[in-house]
């Protein structure tokens, strides 16, 4: 290939792998074979001493750039010289070449438009990672988007490139910006040429969001300036949309139904972190990358990967469960033509007389029923016999237990509070019936309630509550749970989540399954939801059933609430 220019003695130049509006990045080869990635900056310097304020500038953030390679971070690339052209003394920072795809290119065909919550999770691990390292020796990126975070197909991991911003003035930076900067990932203070820790939270507020929807809050529709206008004066003004409704639009049709609905399910705690990332005001933000990798940190306590293979074993469990009730059915046949052939020999029974299923015997009764049975010419017709009874029992017992816990006294709120009436509210709209107008009235909440209005969001859900809204009674309830509704007490918080979990709404089972649950663990109740405000009974058989019923709906929060009550229990 031929040169474009010399870089710099030792230093090849091979050509362009990018160009942008803070300079171009070109692939380069170090004394032979050795490969690296090369950023020019478009701001040349005529004069390597004190006198060219760009040379002092350039040389001050070099040296802060250096901190950051002193001790070696897996998730940041190299950065391995720096200095200025021999040809058009553009200054240069010389960083390792990382081979493999940017998440620009993953989120395109033909890969799925959008990554699993597994992979968000592993890049929100190593993205905060690479962040908190690089705030902690003072270095603010000022250009963290989608294509500046590699993954490197070598060591799996995915690593923050290009530190060009880091090294240009605040007028550099500002006009660079204004002109070809990826203004979809610039957060508002960019616009005055502003660079703060927060800002680079602010722009992994926005990859993870894109990485989860499939394209970022405020896409560009052109690169001309009334549009690169619109999309600045957006992340200024216009709250962010929703990032739960887009991911559903988003899935691909290529994905299996169970798959899809375990992918809707993305972690509370992974939704608020992206919205408080995208807070207009820095100051509402996490104040740098530390403070935000310890968030992740410490909510990642179950990963998307444990999580998927619990859904495999489920979906084992599910099949399992469907071939033994088929051999429950023809174990029945069986049964009830060998009881008929043996009524039919024995002329003390009578004609008349006819067998009950065995699923119908009380199953304290069914291995006295099986002796009762006269002895058959085959014993493994005997033993067929015996399996099934044990099944049968099986299945009885477990029944049983569900009925117990159904009559047992449900949850109650303070001790001052009544108890809770068990019945189910008929009038309630079924989940799946909710009209668009009442879906349009739910997102205007779920705005309000994002964008920290509470009163108003209050307003909105108690209006869409006294109709009966599943979705509406649940929020409304859980904020009065919270401690952050006041309007209502814990006793009609609770039946509200009740009524909602008969409609259908699997959030609300969840919920009411783990209250049932956890309600003797004040640990667990203030580390998952901080329901500190009310007190509640402990019924384990209700809670774990209405836990499994949203495990096998999809909701991984409950899969990891069941582990935490078998440990328990264990």
């Amino acid at each position: 290939m031929a040169k474009v220019f010399t870089i710099t003695e030792g230093l090849e130049n091979m050509g362009a792998l990018k160009t942008g509006g803070q300079g171009s990045v070109y692939k380069g080869r170090r004394m032979g074979e050795i490969i690296t990635a090369i950023k020019l900056l478009p701001t040349p310097i005529y004069s390597e001493s004190t006198d060219d304020k760009n040379f002092t500038s350039f040389q001050n953030e070099v040296r802060k750039l250096k901190k950051v390679n002193e001790e070696p971070n897996p998730n940041v690339v190299k950065i391995l010289s720096s200095g200025i052209t021999d040809s058009g003394n553009f200054p240069f920072i010389e960083m390792e070449f990382i081979e493999g795809p940017d998440l620009e290119d993953l989120l395109k065909q033909p890969n799925p438009p959008v990554f699993t919550i597994k992979e968000v999770l592993k890049v929100a691990d190593h993205l905060s990672q690479a962040l908190a390292h690089c705030h902690t020796v003072d270095v603010r990126h000022g250009d963290i988007k989608s294509n500046n975070v590699k993954f490197n197909t070598h060591t799996g991991n995915y690593i923050l490139l290009d530190f060009g911003l880091s090294v240009m003035s605040n007028e550099e930076r500002r006009s660079s910006l204004r002109r070809a900067g990826a203004i979809e990932f610039m957060a508002p203070e960019q616009n005055e040429g502003q660079m703060l820790f927060q800002t680079d939270v602010y722009s992994f507020g926005v990859v993870m969001f894109e990485l989860l929807a499939g394209r970022v809050p405020f896409p560009l529709r052109d690169n001309g300036e009334t549009a690169r206008n619109v999309v600045m004066l957006a992340h200024m003004e216009t709250p962010p949309p929703d990032l739960l409704k887009i991911r559903q639009q988003s899935l691909p049709p290529s994905w299996s139904d169970v798959k899809k609905q375990h992918e809707i399910q993305i972690p509370a705690w992974l939704v608020k972190m992206i919205y408080k990332c995208l807070e207009k005001k820095p100051e509402n933000r996490f104040s740098d990358g530390i403070e935000l990798h310890e968030f992740i940190w410490q909510n990642s306590i179950r990963t998307a990967g444990n999580v998927e293979v619990i859904y495999d074993q489920l979906a084992s469990l599910k099949q399992e469960n469907k071939k033994l009730l088929h051999e429950k059915e023809l174990l029945e046949q069986r049964l009830i033509q060998y009881q008929n052939s043996s009524t039919a020999q024995n002329t003390v029974s009578s004609p008349n007389q006819t067998i009950a299923p065995l699923n119908a015997i009380p199953v304290k009764n069914v291995l006295d029923y099986i002796k009762k049975v006269p002895e058959p010419s085959i014993f493994s017709l005997k033993g067929l016999l015996i399996m099934f009874g044990v099944i049968a029992g099986i299945i009885v017992l477990v029944y049983a237990l569900v009925k117990a816990g159904d009559t047992q006294q449900p949850v109650k709120g303070k001790a001052a509070e009544q108890s809770i009436s068990k019945r189910k509210v008929s009038t309630i709209t079924p989940v799946a019936e909710v009209s668009r107008d009442v879906r349009l009235q739910l997102n205007e909440a779920k705005q309000l309630l994002t964008t920290n209005k509470l009163p108003e969001a209050l307003a909105a859900y108690k209006s869409l509550s006294q109709k009966q809204v599943p979705e509406a009674m649940y929020v409304y309830g859980k904020l009065a749970l919270q401690n952050r509704n006041k309007q209502v007490s814990c006793a009609e918080a609770f039946q509200l989540l009740v009524n909602s979990a008969n409609a259908g709404y699997v959030p609300s089972k969840r919920t009411v399954g783990f209250l049932y649950s956890f309600a003797d663990d004040d640990n667990a109740l203030k580390n998952n939801f901080f329901y500190e405000r009310c007190r509640f009974i402990r019924d384990v058989p209700r809670g774990s059933k209405l836990l499994m019923e949203a495990t096998l709906q999809g909701d991984t929060s409950a899969v990891r609430f069941l582990d935490q009550l078998n440990a328990k229990v264990r």
